[in-house]
This record gives C-alpha cells, sequence and structure tokens, in this order.
C-alpha cells in the first residue's frame, strides 16, 4: 500500500497517525511494536486495510499479536471484511493471521469462511488457526458436523499441531465423542494413537497431552481398545 497524506475517505492524517502508520514498516521491530499500539490506541478506520497488510508480512510474533489487537480495537462491521477477504490470501501467514484475529473477535457471522478447505490447510499453522476459530465460531447444533472434519486431521503433524487439534477437538465437548471412537479403528497407527489421546484428554483434562500421547501408544502396541481402567 502505498502511503500518503490522504486517508482512505480522503480525510488528512495528522503527522501522529501518519508517524504511526510509517512506523509499521521501520525496520526495527520495537518501533513497529510501539507503532501498532499507537495505532490500536486512537483506532481509525484508515488504518484497517495496513494493519491487515503488515500483518501478513510482519515476522516478529510479539508485533503480530499487537496488531491483532490493534485491528480488534476498530469496530467488527470495519474489519470484518477485510479479515473475511485474506482467509482467501495465497499466502499463508495472512490466512493464519486473519483466521487468528477473527477468533479474538468472535463474530459467528465468520463462520462461513471456516471451510473444510482451511480446516485441512497445507500449512500446519493456517491450519492450527483454523480449528481454534472454528472452535470459537461454530454455531450451537453444528458441533458435531465440525467434529467429523476435525476428525479427519488426527495423525497430523508433529506434537504441537496434534496438542492444537485435541485441544480444539476437547474444546467441543462430549461431541466428539462418536468420531473419535471411530478413529481408535482407523488403519493408521498415527491417527489410531491420537485419537485415544485426544478421547483421554476429554476424560481427563489434566492428564496432559505427553502423558495421554505415550499411554496412547501404549494401548495401540497391546492391540487395546483404550477402555481398561475407566
Amino acid at each position: 500500500m502505498t502511503m500518503t497524506k490522504q486517508g482512505q475517505q480522503g480525510q488528512e492524517l495528522d503527522a501522529g497517525a501518519m508517524a504511526a502508520l510509517q512506523g509499521l514498516e521501520d525496520g526495527r521491530s520495537s518501533v513497529r511494536l510501539r507503532a501498532a499500539l499507537a495505532v490500536g490506541t486512537a483506532p481509525d478506520p484508515r488504518f484497517v486495510d495496513k494493519l491487515v497488510e503488515r500483518s501478513a508480512v510482519e515476522p516478529e510474533f510479539f508485533v503480530r499479536d499487537m496488531l491483532t489487537w490493534a485491528l480488534t480495537r476498530h469496530p467488527v462491521s470495519v474489519i470484518l471484511p477485510a479479515l473475511l477477504r485474506e482467509v482467501g490470501s495465497e499466502r499463508a501467514q495472512a490466512r493464519s493471521q486473519a483466521l487468528h484475529t477473527l477468533s479474538k473477535i468472535g463474530d459467528r457471522r465468520a463462520w462461513p469462511a471456516i471451510t473444510r478447505a482451511l480446516l485441512s490447510d497445507g500449512d500446519d499453522e493456517v491450519a492450527r488457526s483454523a480449528w481454534r476459530t472454528a472452535v470459537v465460531l461454530v454455531p450451537e447444533g453444528e458441533e458435531s458436523g465440525l467434529a467429523t472434519v476435525l476428525a479427519t486431521q488426527l495423525g497430523r503433524g508433529e506434537r504441537e499441531t496434534q496438542l492444537s487439534l485435541s485441544r480444539a477437538l476437547v474444546a467441543l465437548g462430549e461431541v466428539v465423542l462418536p468420531v473419535l471412537r471411530a478413529a481408535t479403528t482407523a488403519p493408521d497407527r498415527l491417527v489410531r494413537t491420537h485419537a485415544f489421546a485426544t478421547e483421554r484428554l476429554l476424560r481427563d483434562p489434566d492428564a496432559g497431552f505427553e502423558f495421554a500421547i505415550e499411554e496412547a501408544k501404549r494401548v495401540v502396541a497391546l492391540g487395546g481398545d483404550g477402555q481398561e481402567g475407566r
């Protein structure tokens, strides 16, 4: 985006606003962080596109988090259309950050944008953001359908990705039990293990994921059904 002294609505930006917007492009992360804080402290709809644009490329986690906060300080009616456009971006970070911000807003009008394609996105970070956002936005009565889609991702990725999926499934509650039980008989050993571990976490949230995974590995190795000790 080319910055000028004119806002999107033709209104002139004051020097402080211009400095904040320019600060978002600074090479120093500390300056970008302060700029995002400044924009969020004095929200203006004319800042939204720049905040969304920067979120798509910002390399530093803490700055991205501040950008998200700054966006949530603006009216939902202004930021929602921009975020919904962004979830269809070709850039993985753009999709991930837009989804993350949607989860913070919690406006269920965004639910139709949480597609099966996003829930099974090839980029783990995007998929994880989609799982978290879906659990926040899912309308009452559609939890079972969401659980069915999420269960197709069991066994995916490294431990952090698997933990994210387990947390999303557990957050849906008892409605996930049928799909988890079905997954415990899947041909794929990783899927079975992840399903058993997630079911354990649902029954005992304090068990911890590492413990649940190790226990699930033993169950799968012994050919058990996970019912032992219930």
